[in-house]
């Protein structure tokens, strides 16, 4: 599979087979992710490999959003009018949880920061933050080469501060998202993707 192939089967998935992703495995797709530039040159980055089901239980305070009501009030107040954009939040809200305590290997991506990281003074004092979604995307591209799809899911104060406490990771450490990797279900819900034309995107010299 080539980058653009590898591009394109890269898709968005939240139902997973009940099949673990070797370690062999895992180690290649962090290792495309260690490829990925870094601001500092130094790639300060650490996984935590999360796939007992019994520690996924203990650390996961994720809530399903199964009442559809609440789904659809959440989505007004965001101010969402696309529909294509709802549908996607109406698939993802159910699975909150189970995507994560059922995917193939869950990974808990972390970066190291030099201040904090909700108070920068301008923008490149986030590029450490930058640099560490270039890692897991280059990850995500990794496992779609492979056959292995997966979603990331960016954790609530509550749940950032719970992840501390039950893996202990040094306070100049911040995780990220959670990377949830997998093989697909047969039945795995596949949000539609928004069609862009690239040309509509691109400015010649001005906007």
């Amino acid at each position: 599979m080539n980058i653009y192939q590898a591009i394109a089967a890269r898709r968005t998935i939240r139902d997973f087979e009940d099949k673990p992703v070797e370690m062999d495995l895992v180690e290649q797709i962090i290792n495309a992710g260690l490829k990925a530039p870094t601001n500092n040159h130094l790639r300060q980055w650490e996984f935590v490999i999360v796939n007992d089901r019994e520690e996924r239980g203990r650390l996961l305070r994720v809530r399903n959003m199964t009442d559809k009501d609440e789904c659809e009030a959440m989505l007004d107040g965001f101010g969402m009018t696309d529909e294509v954009q709802r549908d996607m939040y109406r698939a993802a809200m159910p699975r909150q949880f189970s995507m994560l305590y059922n995917a193939g290997c869950l990974v808990l991506p972390f970066f190291r920061v030099r201040g904090p990281l909700m108070q920068p003074s301008c923008l490149s004092s986030l590029n450490d933050f930058a640099s560490i979604w270039c890692c897991i995307e280059n990850m995500l591209l990794a496992a779609a080469a492979e056959g292995i799809l997966g979603v990331t899911r960016i954790p609530m104060t509550d749940e950032s501060e719970h992840i501390r406490q039950v893996v202990g990771h040094p306070e100049n450490y911040v995780m990220p998202c959670y990377v949830a990797l997998g093989y697909p279900a047969k039945d795995a819900v596949i949000p539609v993707q928004k069609v862009i034309h690239t040309r509509d995107r691109i400015h010649m010299n001005a906007w």
